[in-house]
């Protein structure tokens, strides 16, 4: 789906505040893949569902940027 897709949230990185903002949203993200999991939406597979996590937080937004 798109949820996998996603470049990540809009931040000021110049503030500080900015790192409790992303932690709230990857325990929010975790939660919610978890939820899925749970509910059998998605495949109950730590594998795939840390792969996705991490593209959600880290890699695609280092893609489609860039770095």
């Amino acid at each position: 789906g798109l949820l996998r897709r996603f470049v990540g949230m809009l931040t000021d990185s110049r503030s500080f505040l900015s790192y409790t903002r992303h932690e709230y949203f990857r325990r929010i993200l975790c939660n919610l893949i978890g939820r899925w999991a749970e509910d059998g939406e998605v495949p109950m597979d730590i594998e795939i569902l840390g792969a996705m996590v991490q593209e959600i937080c880290y890699y695609n937004a280092k893609n489609y940027f860039g770095f």
